[in-house]
């Protein structure tokens, strides 16, 4: 019985480490989406056309 338990509990520590690494990558995964949609958000602001058009006086009269 000892054998089959230790067996049981190795495998439950494998499932673990399993499922920590799992949930490290996701987390890794949603810190690259979260800088990723701030880094395009703030180019998006930054941008060629939008604040710059914005500072130009018209040109008309």
């Amino acid at each position: 019985m000892t054998e089959k338990n230790d067996r049981l509990a190795r495998e439950r520590e494998e499932i673990a480490a399993r499922v920590a690494r799992f949930k490290a990558t996701q987390e890794k995964f949603k810190r690259e989406r979260e800088e990723f949609f701030t880094t395009t958000l703030e180019n998006a602001r930054l941008g060629e056309g939008s604040h710059r058009a914005l500072d130009r006086t018209p040109s008309w009269p």
